[in-house]
Protein backbone atom coordinates (compact mmCIF):
# COMPACT_ATOMS: atom_id res chain seq x y z
CA UNK A 1 0.00 0.00 0.00
CA UNK A 2 1.51 3.38 -0.91
CA UNK A 3 2.27 5.55 2.05
CA UNK A 4 2.92 9.27 1.87
CA UNK A 5 3.12 12.14 4.31
CA UNK A 6 0.30 14.61 3.93
CA UNK A 7 2.21 17.19 5.90
CA UNK A 8 5.82 16.38 5.00
CA UNK A 9 7.94 19.43 4.45
CA UNK A 10 5.17 21.78 5.61
CA UNK A 11 5.25 20.38 9.12
CA UNK A 12 8.99 20.41 9.42
CA UNK A 13 9.55 23.82 7.85
CA UNK A 14 10.76 26.12 10.57
CA UNK A 15 11.76 23.46 13.09
CA UNK A 16 14.54 25.70 14.35
CA UNK A 17 12.60 28.97 14.39
CA UNK A 18 11.61 28.74 18.03
CA UNK A 19 14.11 26.32 19.52
CA UNK A 20 14.95 28.47 22.50
CA UNK A 21 11.72 30.46 22.80
CA UNK A 22 10.30 30.53 26.25
CA UNK A 23 13.50 29.64 28.14
CA UNK A 24 13.16 32.68 30.40
CA UNK A 25 9.54 31.86 31.16
CA UNK A 26 10.40 28.21 31.82
CA UNK A 27 13.09 29.26 34.31
CA UNK A 28 10.60 31.46 36.11
CA UNK A 29 8.10 28.60 36.24
CA UNK A 30 10.75 26.33 37.75
CA UNK A 31 11.33 28.95 40.48
CA UNK A 32 7.65 28.76 41.40
CA UNK A 33 4.57 30.95 41.14
CA UNK A 34 2.11 31.66 43.94
CA UNK A 35 -1.37 32.76 42.90
CA UNK A 36 -3.00 34.30 45.96
CA UNK A 37 -6.64 34.82 46.98
CA UNK A 38 -8.26 33.60 43.75
CA UNK A 39 -11.74 32.13 43.61
CA UNK A 40 -10.64 28.63 42.62
CA UNK A 41 -13.06 26.56 40.55
CA UNK A 42 -11.35 23.20 40.34
CA UNK A 43 -13.25 21.86 37.30
CA UNK A 44 -15.37 19.37 39.22
CA UNK A 45 -18.50 21.52 39.13
CA UNK A 46 -18.28 22.27 42.85
CA UNK A 47 -18.61 25.80 44.17
CA UNK A 48 -15.44 27.82 44.27
CA UNK A 49 -13.20 28.47 47.25
CA UNK A 50 -11.03 31.55 47.76
CA UNK A 51 -7.56 30.18 48.29
CA UNK A 52 -3.95 30.11 47.07
CA UNK A 53 -2.39 27.88 44.41
CA UNK A 54 1.32 27.19 44.01
CA UNK A 55 2.78 26.22 40.63
CA UNK A 56 6.22 24.61 40.45
CA UNK A 57 7.99 22.61 37.76
CA UNK A 58 4.96 22.70 35.50
CA UNK A 59 2.47 21.18 37.92
CA UNK A 60 0.19 22.29 40.72
CA UNK A 61 2.33 21.83 43.83
CA UNK A 62 0.07 23.06 46.65
CA UNK A 63 -3.41 24.45 47.28
CA UNK A 64 -4.49 26.21 50.46
CA UNK A 65 -3.50 29.06 52.76
CA UNK A 66 0.11 29.21 51.59
CA UNK A 67 3.16 31.15 52.77
CA UNK A 68 5.30 32.69 50.01
CA UNK A 69 8.68 31.07 49.44
CA UNK A 70 11.94 32.89 48.79
CA UNK A 71 12.36 33.76 45.12
CA UNK A 72 8.80 32.81 44.27
CA UNK A 73 6.67 35.00 42.02
CA UNK A 74 3.52 36.26 43.74
CA UNK A 75 0.30 37.25 42.04
CA UNK A 76 -2.62 38.84 43.89
CA UNK A 77 -5.74 37.38 42.21
CA UNK A 78 -8.34 38.96 44.48
CA UNK A 79 -11.70 39.21 42.69
CA UNK A 80 -10.63 36.89 39.88
CA UNK A 81 -11.50 33.28 39.08
CA UNK A 82 -8.79 30.67 38.66
CA UNK A 83 -9.92 27.66 36.63
CA UNK A 84 -8.25 24.79 34.82
CA UNK A 85 -7.25 25.71 31.29
CA UNK A 86 -10.11 25.05 28.92
CA UNK A 87 -9.98 21.98 26.67
CA UNK A 88 -11.37 22.31 23.14
CA UNK A 89 -12.46 18.75 22.35
CA UNK A 90 -13.49 19.46 18.76
CA UNK A 91 -11.40 21.95 16.82
CA UNK A 92 -9.72 22.58 13.50
CA UNK A 93 -6.95 24.65 15.04
CA UNK A 94 -4.34 22.40 13.43
CA UNK A 95 -4.97 24.30 10.20
CA UNK A 96 -2.05 26.69 10.10
CA UNK A 97 -0.91 25.83 13.63
CA UNK A 98 2.73 25.45 12.68
CA UNK A 99 2.60 28.89 11.07
CA UNK A 100 0.73 30.41 14.04
CA UNK A 101 2.37 28.74 17.00
CA UNK A 102 1.27 31.53 19.33
CA UNK A 103 -2.35 30.29 18.99
CA UNK A 104 -3.85 33.68 19.87
CA UNK A 105 -7.36 32.53 18.97
CA UNK A 106 -7.45 29.95 21.72
CA UNK A 107 -5.19 31.42 24.41
CA UNK A 108 -7.18 34.65 24.39
CA UNK A 109 -10.28 32.71 25.45
CA UNK A 110 -8.53 30.56 28.06
CA UNK A 111 -8.03 27.38 26.02
CA UNK A 112 -4.83 25.50 26.84
CA UNK A 113 -5.48 22.19 25.02
CA UNK A 114 -6.87 21.60 21.54
CA UNK A 115 -8.02 18.28 20.09
CA UNK A 116 -7.78 18.03 16.31
CA UNK A 117 -8.17 15.29 13.69
CA UNK A 118 -11.92 15.88 13.49
CA UNK A 119 -14.79 15.09 11.10
CA UNK A 120 -12.86 12.21 9.53
CA UNK A 121 -9.79 14.25 8.56
CA UNK A 122 -6.48 14.16 10.40
CA UNK A 123 -2.78 14.94 9.99
CA UNK A 124 -1.09 11.97 8.35
CA UNK A 125 1.06 10.26 9.34
CA UNK A 126 0.15 11.37 12.83
CA UNK A 127 3.59 10.50 14.14
CA UNK A 128 5.18 13.07 11.82
CA UNK A 129 2.76 15.74 13.00
CA UNK A 130 3.54 15.00 16.64
CA UNK A 131 7.29 14.99 16.03
CA UNK A 132 7.07 18.39 14.34
CA UNK A 133 5.19 19.82 17.31
CA UNK A 134 7.69 18.36 19.73
CA UNK A 135 10.57 19.89 17.77
CA UNK A 136 8.84 23.27 17.54
CA UNK A 137 6.17 23.45 20.26
CA UNK A 138 2.99 25.45 19.98
CA UNK A 139 1.68 27.68 22.76
CA UNK A 140 -1.00 25.11 23.62
CA UNK A 141 -1.20 21.37 24.12
CA UNK A 142 -2.33 19.31 21.13
CA UNK A 143 -4.02 15.92 20.93
CA UNK A 144 -5.52 14.30 17.85
CA UNK A 145 -7.92 11.68 16.63
CA UNK A 146 -7.22 9.70 13.47
CA UNK A 147 -9.69 10.46 10.70
CA UNK A 148 -11.83 7.82 9.04
CA UNK A 149 -11.71 9.71 5.73
CA UNK A 150 -7.92 9.86 5.91
CA UNK A 151 -7.71 6.12 6.51
CA UNK A 152 -10.29 5.46 3.78
CA UNK A 153 -8.42 7.41 1.11
CA UNK A 154 -5.12 5.78 2.08
CA UNK A 155 -6.70 2.44 1.15
CA UNK A 156 -9.28 3.33 -1.51
CA UNK A 157 -7.67 6.35 -3.14
CA UNK A 158 -10.18 8.38 -5.13
CA UNK A 159 -12.51 5.40 -5.49
CA UNK A 160 -14.35 6.11 -2.24
CA UNK A 161 -17.90 6.71 -3.54
CA UNK A 162 -18.95 3.18 -2.60
CA UNK A 163 -18.94 0.81 0.38
CA UNK A 164 -15.53 -0.68 1.11
CA UNK A 165 -14.88 -4.38 0.54
CA UNK A 166 -13.99 -6.65 3.43
CA UNK A 167 -10.36 -6.69 2.27
CA UNK A 168 -10.30 -2.91 2.18
CA UNK A 169 -11.77 -2.71 5.68
CA UNK A 170 -9.03 -5.06 6.87
CA UNK A 171 -6.40 -2.79 5.29
CA UNK A 172 -8.04 0.22 6.94
CA UNK A 173 -7.80 -1.51 10.30
CA UNK A 174 -4.06 -1.92 9.74
CA UNK A 175 -3.58 1.77 8.91
CA UNK A 176 -5.78 2.78 11.83
CA UNK A 177 -3.79 0.57 14.18
CA UNK A 178 -0.55 2.26 13.14
CA UNK A 179 -2.05 5.69 13.84
CA UNK A 180 -3.39 4.55 17.20
CA UNK A 181 0.07 3.30 18.13
CA UNK A 182 1.36 6.79 17.26
CA UNK A 183 -0.84 8.15 20.04
CA UNK A 184 -4.23 8.99 18.49
CA UNK A 185 -7.03 9.49 21.01
CA UNK A 186 -9.37 7.43 18.87
CA UNK A 187 -11.32 7.43 15.60
CA UNK A 188 -13.19 10.39 14.13
CA UNK A 189 -15.73 10.26 11.32
CA UNK A 190 -17.40 12.80 9.06
CA UNK A 191 -20.24 10.71 7.68
CA UNK A 192 -22.03 13.66 6.08
CA UNK A 193 -18.99 14.46 3.92
CA UNK A 194 -17.99 12.95 0.61
CA UNK A 195 -15.30 10.48 1.67
CA UNK A 196 -17.35 9.03 4.51
CA UNK A 197 -20.77 9.36 2.89
CA UNK A 198 -20.85 5.96 1.18
CA UNK A 199 -19.31 3.96 4.00
CA UNK A 200 -21.79 1.64 5.68
CA UNK A 201 -22.31 1.27 9.39
CA UNK A 202 -20.62 -2.13 9.45
CA UNK A 203 -17.39 -0.61 8.12
CA UNK A 204 -17.42 2.05 10.80
CA UNK A 205 -18.14 -0.50 13.53
CA UNK A 206 -15.16 -2.61 12.45
CA UNK A 207 -12.86 0.41 12.59
CA UNK A 208 -14.34 1.53 15.92
CA UNK A 209 -13.58 -1.94 17.29
CA UNK A 210 -9.97 -1.50 16.21
CA UNK A 211 -9.77 1.83 18.04
CA UNK A 212 -11.47 0.32 21.09
CA UNK A 213 -8.81 -2.38 21.21
CA UNK A 214 -6.25 0.34 21.91
CA UNK A 215 -8.40 1.96 24.58
CA UNK A 216 -9.44 4.69 22.14
CA UNK A 217 -12.68 6.55 21.67
CA UNK A 218 -15.04 7.46 18.81
CA UNK A 219 -16.17 10.97 17.85
CA UNK A 220 -18.45 11.70 14.92
CA UNK A 221 -19.89 14.37 12.71
CA UNK A 222 -22.92 12.17 12.17
CA UNK A 223 -24.56 11.33 8.84
CA UNK A 224 -27.19 13.98 9.35
CA UNK A 225 -27.86 16.96 11.59
CA UNK A 226 -31.17 17.78 9.91
CA UNK A 227 -33.39 15.53 7.71
CA UNK A 228 -32.24 12.22 9.14
CA UNK A 229 -31.10 13.29 12.60
CA UNK A 230 -32.85 10.51 14.51
CA UNK A 231 -31.49 7.83 12.18
CA UNK A 232 -28.01 9.30 12.64
CA UNK A 233 -28.39 9.18 16.41
CA UNK A 234 -29.50 5.54 16.24
CA UNK A 235 -26.42 4.77 14.13
CA UNK A 236 -23.95 6.27 16.61
CA UNK A 237 -25.73 4.49 19.48
CA UNK A 238 -25.36 1.21 17.55
CA UNK A 239 -21.67 1.89 16.92
CA UNK A 240 -21.09 2.46 20.61
CA UNK A 241 -23.03 -0.64 21.59
CA UNK A 242 -21.53 -3.08 19.08
CA UNK A 243 -17.96 -1.76 19.11
CA UNK A 244 -18.02 -1.38 22.91
CA UNK A 245 -16.46 2.07 22.66
CA UNK A 246 -17.32 5.47 24.17
CA UNK A 247 -18.99 7.60 21.48
CA UNK A 248 -19.30 11.37 21.23
CA UNK A 249 -21.58 13.42 18.98
CA UNK A 250 -19.60 16.27 17.46
CA UNK A 251 -21.12 19.78 17.62
CA UNK A 252 -24.58 18.44 18.43
CA UNK A 253 -27.34 20.50 16.84
CA UNK A 254 -30.87 20.47 15.46
CA UNK A 255 -30.17 22.13 12.12
CA UNK A 256 -33.64 22.15 10.57
CA UNK A 257 -36.64 24.34 11.34
CA UNK A 258 -38.99 21.36 11.65
CA UNK A 259 -36.74 19.96 14.40
CA UNK A 260 -36.54 23.13 16.47
CA UNK A 261 -37.94 22.62 19.95
CA UNK A 262 -37.26 18.85 19.98
CA UNK A 263 -33.96 19.00 21.88
CA UNK A 264 -35.57 17.58 25.02
CA UNK A 265 -36.75 14.49 23.12
CA UNK A 266 -33.30 14.06 21.56
CA UNK A 267 -31.66 14.13 24.98
CA UNK A 268 -34.21 11.68 26.36
CA UNK A 269 -33.14 9.20 23.67
CA UNK A 270 -29.48 9.71 24.58
CA UNK A 271 -30.30 9.17 28.25
CA UNK A 272 -32.04 5.92 27.31
CA UNK A 273 -28.94 4.80 25.44
CA UNK A 274 -26.77 5.60 28.44
CA UNK A 275 -29.11 3.61 30.67
CA UNK A 276 -28.67 0.71 28.25
CA UNK A 277 -24.90 0.86 28.79
CA UNK A 278 -23.78 2.97 25.82
CA UNK A 279 -21.30 5.64 26.92
CA UNK A 280 -22.62 8.39 24.65
CA UNK A 281 -21.72 12.05 25.14
CA UNK A 282 -21.70 15.24 23.05
CA UNK A 283 -20.05 18.58 22.52
CA UNK A 284 -21.76 21.85 21.56
CA UNK A 285 -20.58 25.25 20.41
CA UNK A 286 -22.69 28.29 21.36
CA UNK A 287 -23.64 29.69 17.95
CA UNK A 288 -26.75 29.47 15.79
CA UNK A 289 -24.72 29.16 12.59
CA UNK A 290 -22.29 26.55 11.32
CA UNK A 291 -19.58 26.52 8.66
CA UNK A 292 -19.14 23.97 5.92
CA UNK A 293 -19.56 23.68 2.16
CA UNK A 294 -22.51 24.64 -0.02
CA UNK A 295 -22.87 21.01 -1.03
CA UNK A 296 -23.23 19.49 2.44
CA UNK A 297 -26.97 20.28 2.43
CA UNK A 298 -27.56 17.73 -0.34
CA UNK A 299 -27.27 14.14 0.98
CA UNK A 300 -27.98 12.78 -2.52
CA UNK A 301 -25.39 15.15 -4.01
CA UNK A 302 -27.79 16.22 -6.77
CA UNK A 303 -27.16 19.95 -6.99
CA UNK A 304 -29.43 20.48 -9.98
CA UNK A 305 -32.56 19.21 -8.24
CA UNK A 306 -34.67 22.34 -7.84
CA UNK A 307 -36.92 20.65 -5.27
CA UNK A 308 -33.92 19.77 -3.10
CA UNK A 309 -32.61 23.33 -3.38
CA UNK A 310 -35.98 24.81 -2.42
CA UNK A 311 -36.15 22.46 0.59
CA UNK A 312 -32.64 23.45 1.71
CA UNK A 313 -33.44 27.16 1.52
CA UNK A 314 -36.79 26.78 3.26
CA UNK A 315 -35.97 24.26 5.99
CA UNK A 316 -32.21 24.30 6.49
CA UNK A 317 -30.75 27.73 5.69
CA UNK A 318 -32.65 30.89 4.70
CA UNK A 319 -31.03 32.86 1.84
CA UNK A 320 -30.40 35.83 4.15
CA UNK A 321 -28.77 33.47 6.66
CA UNK A 322 -26.23 31.90 4.29
CA UNK A 323 -22.98 33.89 4.13
CA UNK A 324 -20.03 33.24 1.87
CA UNK A 325 -16.85 32.50 3.84
CA UNK A 326 -14.79 31.55 0.80
CA UNK A 327 -15.55 31.64 -2.91
CA UNK A 328 -12.55 31.38 -5.19
CA UNK A 329 -14.48 31.86 -8.47
CA UNK A 330 -15.44 35.37 -7.28
CA UNK A 331 -13.79 36.45 -4.00
CA UNK A 332 -15.89 39.62 -3.95
CA UNK A 333 -18.78 37.48 -2.73
CA UNK A 334 -17.03 36.76 0.59
CA UNK A 335 -19.08 38.23 3.44
CA UNK A 336 -22.22 38.56 1.31
CA UNK A 337 -25.39 36.56 1.90
CA UNK A 338 -26.96 34.35 -0.73
CA UNK A 339 -29.90 36.76 -0.78
CA UNK A 340 -27.60 39.71 -1.53
CA UNK A 341 -25.77 37.84 -4.28
CA UNK A 342 -29.04 36.73 -5.88
CA UNK A 343 -30.31 40.31 -5.84
CA UNK A 344 -27.07 41.57 -7.40
CA UNK A 345 -27.32 38.91 -10.13
CA UNK A 346 -30.99 39.55 -10.78
CA UNK A 347 -31.94 35.97 -9.93
CA UNK A 348 -33.99 34.13 -7.36
CA UNK A 349 -32.02 32.58 -4.51
CA UNK A 350 -32.42 28.97 -5.65
CA UNK A 351 -31.10 29.72 -9.14
CA UNK A 352 -28.12 31.56 -7.67
CA UNK A 353 -27.40 28.75 -5.22
CA UNK A 354 -27.27 26.16 -8.00
CA UNK A 355 -25.12 28.44 -10.14
CA UNK A 356 -22.61 29.11 -7.35
CA UNK A 357 -22.21 25.39 -6.73
CA UNK A 358 -21.72 24.69 -10.45
CA UNK A 359 -19.14 27.47 -10.78
CA UNK A 360 -17.19 26.30 -7.74
CA UNK A 361 -17.23 22.67 -8.87
CA UNK A 362 -15.94 23.64 -12.31
CA UNK A 363 -13.06 25.51 -10.70
CA UNK A 364 -12.39 22.65 -8.30
CA UNK A 365 -12.09 20.23 -11.22
CA UNK A 366 -9.50 22.53 -12.76
CA UNK A 367 -7.51 23.15 -9.57
CA UNK A 368 -8.02 19.88 -7.70
CA UNK A 369 -8.83 21.62 -4.43
CA UNK A 370 -11.80 23.01 -2.55
CA UNK A 371 -12.94 26.45 -3.61
CA UNK A 372 -15.84 27.46 -1.34
CA UNK A 373 -17.35 27.44 2.12
CA UNK A 374 -20.34 29.05 3.79
CA UNK A 375 -21.47 30.14 7.22
CA UNK A 376 -25.14 29.31 7.67
CA UNK A 377 -27.76 30.01 10.32
CA UNK A 378 -29.74 26.86 11.10
CA UNK A 379 -30.18 26.50 14.87
CA UNK A 380 -32.55 27.84 17.50
CA UNK A 381 -30.99 29.53 20.58
CA UNK A 382 -33.36 27.73 22.95
CA UNK A 383 -32.20 24.35 21.65
CA UNK A 384 -28.57 25.36 22.02
CA UNK A 385 -29.17 26.26 25.67
CA UNK A 386 -30.96 22.96 26.30
CA UNK A 387 -28.21 20.91 24.67
CA UNK A 388 -25.52 22.78 26.59
CA UNK A 389 -27.26 22.06 29.88
CA UNK A 390 -27.30 18.27 29.39
CA UNK A 391 -24.99 16.76 32.05
CA UNK A 392 -23.02 14.88 29.39
CA UNK A 393 -22.34 17.82 27.06
CA UNK A 394 -19.03 19.66 27.03
CA UNK A 395 -18.17 22.93 25.30
CA UNK A 396 -16.21 22.93 22.04
CA UNK A 397 -15.51 25.41 19.25
CA UNK A 398 -15.33 23.50 15.94
CA UNK A 399 -13.23 26.56 15.09
CA UNK A 400 -9.95 27.42 13.45
CA UNK A 401 -7.15 29.86 14.22
CA UNK A 402 -8.05 32.41 11.56
CA UNK A 403 -11.37 31.45 9.99
CA UNK A 404 -14.43 33.47 9.02
CA UNK A 405 -16.58 31.92 11.76
CA UNK A 406 -16.25 33.71 15.12
CA UNK A 407 -16.37 30.40 17.01
CA UNK A 408 -12.60 30.00 16.58
CA UNK A 409 -11.98 33.09 18.73
CA UNK A 410 -15.08 33.22 20.90
CA UNK A 411 -16.78 29.94 21.84
CA UNK A 412 -15.62 29.58 25.44
CA UNK A 413 -15.90 33.22 26.42
CA UNK A 414 -19.28 33.40 24.69
CA UNK A 415 -20.55 30.67 27.01
CA UNK A 416 -19.21 32.57 30.02
CA UNK A 417 -20.78 35.82 28.87
CA UNK A 418 -24.11 34.72 27.39
CA UNK A 419 -25.03 31.44 29.03
CA UNK A 420 -23.58 32.14 32.48
CA UNK A 421 -23.59 35.86 33.21
CA UNK A 422 -26.38 37.24 31.01
CA UNK A 423 -28.95 34.49 30.52
CA UNK A 424 -27.95 32.26 33.45
CA UNK A 425 -28.60 28.99 31.65
CA UNK A 426 -25.56 27.58 33.43
CA UNK A 427 -23.92 28.29 36.76
CA UNK A 428 -20.28 29.35 36.58
CA UNK A 429 -19.02 26.12 38.24
CA UNK A 430 -21.08 24.03 35.81
CA UNK A 431 -19.81 25.92 32.77
CA UNK A 432 -16.20 25.54 33.94
CA UNK A 433 -16.81 21.81 34.45
CA UNK A 434 -18.07 21.56 30.86
CA UNK A 435 -14.91 23.26 29.60
CA UNK A 436 -12.39 21.33 31.70
CA UNK A 437 -12.80 18.09 33.66
CA UNK A 438 -15.77 16.87 31.64
CA UNK A 439 -13.98 17.69 28.39
CA UNK A 440 -10.91 15.77 29.52
CA UNK A 441 -13.07 12.80 30.45
CA UNK A 442 -14.87 12.81 27.09
CA UNK A 443 -11.65 12.58 25.06
CA UNK A 444 -9.63 10.45 27.45
CA UNK A 445 -7.07 13.06 28.57
CA UNK A 446 -5.64 12.51 32.06
CA UNK A 447 -4.16 14.93 34.60
CA UNK A 448 -5.54 18.01 32.84
CA UNK A 449 -8.80 19.87 33.28
CA UNK A 450 -8.54 19.93 37.07
CA UNK A 451 -6.99 22.04 39.80
CA UNK A 452 -5.54 19.52 42.20
CA UNK A 453 -2.10 18.72 43.52
CA UNK A 454 -0.06 16.86 40.91
CA UNK A 455 -2.11 17.91 37.89
CA UNK A 456 -0.45 19.80 35.06
CA UNK A 457 -0.54 23.55 35.67
CA UNK A 458 -2.78 24.46 32.75
CA UNK A 459 -4.66 27.40 34.26
CA UNK A 460 -6.74 30.41 33.28
CA UNK A 461 -7.30 33.49 35.45
CA UNK A 462 -10.26 35.64 34.43
CA UNK A 463 -12.66 38.33 35.60
CA UNK A 464 -16.15 36.78 35.79
CA UNK A 465 -17.78 40.22 35.51
CA UNK A 466 -16.09 41.27 32.26
CA UNK A 467 -15.09 38.07 30.45
CA UNK A 468 -16.68 38.13 27.00
CA UNK A 469 -16.30 37.18 23.38
CA UNK A 470 -15.74 39.97 20.86
CA UNK A 471 -15.59 37.96 17.64
CA UNK A 472 -18.49 38.48 15.23
CA UNK A 473 -19.22 37.40 11.63
CA UNK A 474 -18.00 40.83 10.52
CA UNK A 475 -14.92 40.71 12.77
CA UNK A 476 -14.36 36.98 13.32
CA UNK A 477 -10.79 37.21 14.61
CA UNK A 478 -11.34 39.68 17.46
CA UNK A 479 -9.77 38.34 20.68
CA UNK A 480 -11.85 37.94 23.80
CA UNK A 481 -11.66 40.23 26.82
CA UNK A 482 -11.59 39.51 30.53
CA UNK A 483 -9.00 36.73 30.32
CA UNK A 484 -6.20 38.06 32.53
CA UNK A 485 -3.59 35.31 32.37
CA UNK A 486 -3.19 31.80 30.97
CA UNK A 487 -0.53 29.26 31.98
CA UNK A 488 0.31 26.19 29.90
CA UNK A 489 2.28 23.51 31.74
CA UNK A 490 3.15 26.10 34.37
CA UNK A 491 4.47 28.70 31.92
CA UNK A 492 2.73 32.04 31.37
CA UNK A 493 1.45 32.02 27.79
CA UNK A 494 -1.00 34.94 27.78
CA UNK A 495 -1.11 38.11 29.84
CA UNK A 496 -3.12 41.35 29.63
CA UNK A 497 -4.31 40.80 26.08
CA UNK A 498 -1.02 39.61 24.64
CA UNK A 499 0.55 36.25 23.88
CA UNK A 500 3.98 35.82 25.46
CA UNK A 501 7.01 34.37 23.71
CA UNK A 502 6.55 31.08 25.52
CA UNK A 503 5.73 28.01 23.48
CA UNK A 504 5.16 25.56 26.30
CA UNK A 505 2.48 23.34 24.78
CA UNK A 506 3.01 19.60 24.66
CA UNK A 507 1.80 16.78 22.45
CA UNK A 508 -0.86 14.72 24.21
CA UNK A 509 -0.87 11.09 23.20
CA UNK A 510 -3.52 8.63 24.33
CA UNK A 511 -3.08 7.68 27.99
CA UNK A 512 -0.22 10.14 28.43
CA UNK A 513 0.52 11.19 32.00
Amino acid sequence: MPRCSTFGTLLFAGLFLAGCAGNEEASEAAAGILIESALVLDGSGSDGVVTDVRIKDGVIAEIGDLTPLEGEQRLDATGLVLAPGFIDTHSHHDRGLLESLDALAVLSQGVTTIVVGQDGGSPFPLGDFFEALEATPAAVNVGSYVGHAQVRTEVMGDDYRRPATSDEVAQMRTVLGEEMRAGALGLSTGLEYDVGLDSNTEEVIELAREAAGFGGRYISHMRSEDRHLMEAIEEIVRIGREAKIPVQISHMKLAMKSLWGQSVQILERLDEARAEGVDITADVYPYEFWQSTMTVLFPDRDFTNREAVDFALDELVPPDGMFIARYDPDPSYVGMSLAQIAEARGEDAATTYMALIAESQAMEEDTGRGTESIIARSMDPADIATLLAWPHTNVSSDGSLAGRHPRGFGSFTRVLRQHVREEQHLSLPSAIHKMTALSAQHVGIVDRGAIRVGAYADLVLFDPETVADRATPDDPNAPSVGIERVWVNGVLGYENGHVTDARSGRVIRRNDR
